[in-house]
């Protein structure tokens, strides 16, 4: 992984609420809904689409329309999907934790 390429602690949370949705549910709204219950962690709307857009620009997910629906007035849904390097970049930070979570507890300042 490149710099800048790392994911943060939103970054992550969001990949893992995308891969907990069917993918047809996976766009803005639904994401967030799926951070609250999942995380407990209320985020507001313009957080988790800044977090899907660089995402999106990393490469970590892939994005296409859906169709339009009456319920949004016509328009259509922004749908997500975690692409091939952003699984691999969550695996690598869930292993970086590992690490370090191996660490701290046989460390000396380890309970």
């Amino acid at each position: 992984m490149g710099k800048g390429d790392h994911l943060g602690e939103l970054e992550q949370l969001v990949l893992l609420a995308i891969l907990s949705l069917p993918h047809e549910q996976a766009y803005g709204i639904q994401v967030r809904r799926a951070l609250q219950e999942g995380a407990g962690r209320e985020i507001s709307v313009p957080t988790v689409y800044s977090a899907l857009d660089r995402l999106e620009a990393k490469g970590f997910v892939t994005a296409r329309t859906g169709e339009a629906t009456p319920e949004r007035g016509g328009r259509a849904k922004k749908l997500f999907r975690v692409a091939p390097a952003g699984l691999s970049a969550l695996r690598e930070a869930r292993a970086m934790l590992d690490r370090m979570w191996a660490a701290a507890d046989t460390g000396p300042e380890a309970p």
